[in-house]
């Protein structure tokens, strides 16, 4: 089958090898701890090929260990009348590789730094608030597409924040606990688009972890196109095109 370059050369790696050294230099070196500077992200730019004051946006979060070149080789395969942003996440993990959030596998099981997942999360939204300035969108149609664990900040910022978020595409994520009792509820949040995608031979972020967010969601009456394939930790052909139908339709 045929996979994105994100897919094959980053999500593979990922969970087999990144993915674990990576999160061994954490450990290992106390200065990797410091909380996530108080700056713009960096990012990348696809203007969007129909011409327009105020385009619809849509911002790419990627996830940890890669950086905004990954998810913005999709770019151009996005819907031409978008605005595509594809944004750094905050903090260095090695060369050319960043994450929203440290990550400790020490235990054999995946803990993360709770701080630094609220504090990426307020990054986002401010992030978003200030691209207005510099690349003019419409406001009532933003839209967030992250992987792993960009796909996490995706589902944390649009749940706090639906006043700022049209939909969200959730690929290979889950809902940390942390977001749960601070879901903002209202008409924002009961029109929030929501598509997931989730591979069952996930070993990275198990496919149970898919399956409770969207019971989750469900009981707080909101309803996720929710997609499962026999796929590892990745982005398949079919799930980015299930996921394109979603988001072109009205």
């Amino acid at each position: 089958m045929y996979y994105f370059q994100t897919t094959h050369s980053y999500c593979m790696k990922l969970s087999l090898f990144l993915f674990l050294f990576l999160s061994i230099i954490t450990l290992s070196s106390s200065s990797c701890l410091s909380t996530i500077p108080n700056t713009e992200l960096r990012y990348l730019v696809r203007e969007p090929k129909i011409l327009a004051k105020a385009p619809p946006l849509i911002i790419l979060l990627h996830g940890w260990g890669s950086n905004e070149d990954d998810l913005f080789s999709l770019a151009n395969n996005l819907p031409d009348q978008f605005l595509v942003v594809s944004a750094r996440g905050p903090i260095n993990v090695g060369p050319k590789s960043y994450g929203w959030y440290h990550l400790d596998l020490s235990t054999g099981k995946i803990i993360y730094n709770k701080t630094e997942a609220e504090l990426a999360r307020i990054t986002i939204i401010q992030f978003l608030q200030n691209l207005k300035s510099k690349h003019p969108y419409n406001a009532s149609q933003v839209y967030l597409f992250g992987f792993s664990q960009g796909a996490i900040m995706s589902l944390s910022v649009a749940l706090t924040r639906p006043d700022l978020i049209k939909g969200i595409a959730v690929m290979s994520g889950q809902l940390l606990e942390e977001i749960k009792p601070i879901l903002k509820k209202g008409r924002a949040l009961n029109n929030l688009r929501i598509f997931i995608s989730h591979g069952s031979n996930d070993h990275v972020l198990s496919i149970n972890q898919a399956r409770n967010g969207v019971k989750f969601l469900i009981k707080n009456n909101l309803y996720p196109e929710y997609h499962e394939y026999p796929e590892p930790h990745t982005i398949s052909h079919a799930m980015f095109q299930d996921m394109l139908q979603w988001l072109n339709k009205k």
